[in-house]
């Protein structure tokens, strides 16, 4: 379950915790999330449109959030490692304006570090780090004191409870489904937010050309002088920031040109941390001195090695799972460093190599699949590519891979379709909405940006020519003057 589970829950309407839903040792997972509910609004990507870096900040905490909560809800799973959060928390004390819309009094900056061995633990940590009211979960604290004293185990039975609207008025708590639906009638049209932000966009824009061809200019540059393959970015820094980041490149070229030779034939990829990712890039930690960066650079030998070693390993894998290829999945937080990516790898092929697995050499040829550690049963994802525990029954997975392999060629076949027919329509709204470029969040799937682009290619704004569009989950105007406006923008 991903981020944007945790979401569609909520929207759909999801109920408070009742305090009769009382486990063995903690919460269930559907639990957890009523119980987290206020504090899901209060950090809600969403609500950070005109503060990306909060946004994003956000969106990687409570994946890692989620990833935390699951693994102490599978049987027999050992304790995960303390993991270090930071969100920003909106507040939530807010006054309408004479049209009826929310104004945000601002936000502030919170970190601290998950330890706790069950979910009801985290549950409160997470509230009270953020200083969130906890009132809502007093009567299960009660009951778990209760039951901590009487040693009896207590029948588990689930009464779902949908607090009527009273209970806001009396308590002072804010109303989240309210909340939520007040955010969308304020939800300007497409075209009216246009009018309104066209001249701000245009503006930053053009300020912005003169950097643009700077840092096209050094990113040239460096990829010649270094023998590079690429530079990427894996956040969506400003124009700015990237010149500074080519320009700190630049100075250690000259500084400390013989550091840099290790580097030919590599991509580098700017990012939180320094090291080698699972595509075999090379990550530098934009906090990090040159140095560091230098350090790095000298123990690039050893990092080829070990990417060869995990090349190796997914031969291996699919010699075994009937051709079936082991892939990395880009994901939207931090970047999977290779050492953690071999760990996983090992761990499955060590796993596999005691079994007798009847599957015929090429049975499975043309499928994908990738390894994850916080999963307890395999799944098909949407996009036709397999989702494997690593500690998952051998048995169990054979039976899985052979049942679903047709459905995941039906699937695979429908993605490329459908990658096709995207590409086919970015171009066709580049060329006839006049757009200076068209892109869109790792996020938003193809099946939400083929409609988006359809709707815009009918809507045909005058006033997008010219413009930068990033299709999005929510409107902002950035730094540069790219315009990023949703997905399911409304007419």
């Amino acid at each position: 379950m991903y981020v944007t589970s945790f979401l569609r829950y909520i929207r759909l309407g999801g109920r408070c915790v009742s305090a009769h839903v009382i486990q063995r040792r903690s919460l269930s997972g559907a639990d957890a999330i009523n119980a987290l509910r206020p504090f899901y609004f209060a950090v809600h990507p969403d609500f950070f449109g005109q503060h990306p870096r909060e946004r994003e900040v956000n969106e990687n905490s409570l994946q890692r959030l989620n990833g935390y909560l699951e693994n102490l809800q599978k049987p027999g799973a050992r304790s995960p490692k303390p993991t270090n959060l930071t969100f920003y928390v909106r507040d939530t004390k807010e006054t309408a304006d004479s049209s009826g819309s929310l104004i945000a009094s601002g936000f502030r900056s919170v970190s601290f570090t998950l330890q706790s061995k069950d979910v009801l633990s985290t549950v409160l940590d997470v509230l009270r780090s953020c200083s969130l009211s906890v009132e809502h979960m007093q009567d299960v604290l009660k009951a778990k004191t209760r039951k901590s004293s009487t040693q009896q185990p207590e029948t588990a039975f689930y009464r779902p409870i949908k607090w009527d609207k009273t209970y806001y008025t009396f308590t002072g708590f804010r109303d989240p489904e309210q909340e939520l639906e007040q955010a969308k009638r304020v939800e300007p049209t497409l075209s009216f937010w246009l009018r309104n932000n066209e001249p701000e966009a245009t503006k930053k824009q053009n300020a912005s050309l003169p950097r643009r061809e700077e840092l096209k200019r050094l990113k040239k540059l460096l990829i010649q002088k270094l023998g590079l393959l690429d530079i990427r970015w894996q956040r969506k820094w400003g124009v700015s920031h990237k010149c500074c980041q080519l320009q700190s490149l630049v100075r250690l070229s000259t500084q400390n040109p013989e550091a840099l030779h290790h580097l030919r034939g590599h991509t580098i990829v700017f990012t939180d941390q320094s090291g080698m990712n699972a595509s075999g890039h090379v990550m530098l930690g934009t906090m990090d001195v040159h140095h560091q960066w230098s350090k790095l650079f000298e123990r690039l030998q050893s990092y080829r090695s070990l990417f060869q070693q995990s090349d190796w390993l997914k031969e291996r894998i699919s010699h075994l799972l009937g051709g079936i290829q082991v892939i990395h999945i880009k994901r939207l937080g931090p970047a999977l460093p290779l050492e953690e990516h071999y760990s996983t790898l090992n761990t499955f092929h060590k796993r596999l190599l005691p079994q007798r697995l009847y599957l015929h050499p090429r049975s499975l040829q043309g499928l994908t699949m990738t390894l994850e550690n916080d999963r307890s049963t395999p799944r098909l994802h949407e996009m036709g590519h397999f989702i494997i525990p690593t500690m998952c029954d051998t048995l169990q997975l054979q039976n899985f891979l052979q049942s679903q392999a047709q459905e995941a060629r039906r699937r695979m076949q429908r993605k490329d379709k459908l990658e096709a027919e995207e590409e086919d329509l970015i171009w066709s709204c580049l060329q006839d909405l006049s757009l200076r470029s068209l892109s869109k969040e790792p996020s938003v799937s193809s099946s939400q940006m083929i409609p988006c682009c359809r709707r815009l290619m009918e809507e045909r704004s005058p006033q997008m020519q010219g413009l930068r569009l990033c299709v999005s989950h929510f409107y902002s105007v950035m730094q540069d003057g790219d315009l990023c406006i949703p997905w399911d923008w409304k007419g």
